[in-house]
Parts: C-alpha cells; sequence; structure tokens
C-alpha cells in the first residue's frame, strides 16, 4: 500500500540549496586565497553561508522528523545533510584560522589546496545535480573526489614536512601545520558526502 501514498519531494528543493551554498563557500575560500587584501570580508562572507547552511541542516532535519514517507531512506537524507554541513565547517574553520593565527598573507600551498578544496565541493554539487535528476550514475565524481582527496593530503603531507625542515619559527609551523591539516579535513568530509551519494544511488539505480 505504501506505493499509493505520496511523498515529500521538498528534500530535494533543501538538498539543492544547500549544495549550492557549500559550493559557494568554496569559491570563497579560493578567492580568500587569491585575494588576501579583502580578507575580512571574505571571512565573514564565508562565516554567513556557514550559518546560511546551519539553518538548511535544520530545515531538512526537521523535515525528516515530521516526514511519514521519504523520498530517500531516513538514514541516507541524515547522512547527506551533515556531510554538507561538514564540509561548510570546515570551510569556515580554515577561514577563521587566518583571523586567529594573524596571517599576513596565504603561502602557495594554502592557495593550491583552496583549488582542491574549492574542485571537490564543485564535485559534489555535481553529484547533488544528478540525485535531483534521479540520475544514479555518479561514479565520474566519486572518482574525481577521491582523486583530489589523495591530492590534498600529499599535498598537506609534503608541505607540512617542509615546514619541521625549514620554518625556524615554531609558533609558525604549529599555525600552518594546523591550518593545512584543516583544509585537508575539508577534502576528506568532501569524500564522505559523495561516499553518502554513491550509497544512494546504488540502492535505486
Amino acid at each position: 500500500m505504501w506505493s499509493f501514498l505520496p511523498r515529500e519531494t521538498g528534500f530535494f528543493d533543501l538538498f539543492e540549496l544547500a549544495s549550492e551554498n557549500v559550493v559557494e563557500a568554496g569559491q570563497c575560500l579560493k578567492n580568500l586565497m587569491n585575494n588576501f587584501e579583502e580578507s575580512d570580508k571574505q571571512i565573514q562572507h564565508i562565516k554567513d553561508l556557514e550559518h546560511k547552511g546551519d539553518g538548511l541542516t535544520h530545515d531538512l532535519l526537521s523535515k525528516l522528523n515530521k516526514t511519514f514517507i521519504t523520498p530517500l531512506d531516513r538514514e541516507d537524507i541524515h547522512a547527506l545533510a551533515s556531510s554538507l554541513d561538514d564540509i561548510l565547517d570546515e570551510i569556515d574553520a580554515v577561514a577563521m584560522l587566518f583571523r586567529v593565527f594573524k596571517i599576513d598573507r596565504p603561502t602557495p600551498t594554502a592557495c593550491k589546496l583552496a583549488e582542491i578544496l574549492h574542485e571537490a565541493a564543485r564535485e559534489v554539487g555535481k553529484g547533488i545535480g544528478l540525485l535531483l535528476e534521479k540520475n544514479w550514475d555518479i561514479k565520474d565524481c566519486t572518482i574525481r573526489v577521491n582523486s583530489l582527496e589523495n591530492e590534498a593530503d600529499a599535498v598537506s603531507r609534503e608541505a607540512i614536512s617542509r615546514l619541521f625542515e625549514e620554518e625556524p619559527d615554531a609558533k609558525m609551523v604549529m599555525k600552518w601545520k594546523e591550518i593545512y591539516e584543516n583544509f585537508e579535513v575539508g577534502t576528506d568530509c568532501c569524500e564522505d558526502a559523495v561516499n553518502v551519494l554513491e550509497r544512494i544511488a546504488l540502492k535505486h539505480g
């Protein structure tokens, strides 16, 4: 009898808004690295997007608690909403570290990691787009994000190794180490998101 009951499709609209918000935050972080003279403006914009993302996550989870029949498995909706929120949290965390640590300018490594994280966020956005179209072939998105995560991990490890070898100021070593690690965690969160999408695709494809 379940097939005759209506399914709540408003989740897809919220996921579309949430994914657009994540992609925009990734772009803002990249802009922050490339236009650091406007750092205060960019960091505040990222904070605003993070707050917006919190609201969208709340709306998704609230709708989940109130909906009897959902278009996707309940645990998948919860996991996808949480993974998108985690990406935003890490982007915001990276941006705030530049303010807290009073960083004068980004390193080439930070610029590279921002590009990688932005690209990973865009791939997550593409995956959400395929979900909205009920196109379950997200293999390319998954492969691309996995590759970007591996690249971020390698770039971060190499940069941290160089810090301990070349940076005489121990405080700067620890500051940049934390920043690089947070960039890398951001790409990990993108990988978590596409893994959820892949699980959804396997169930519905």
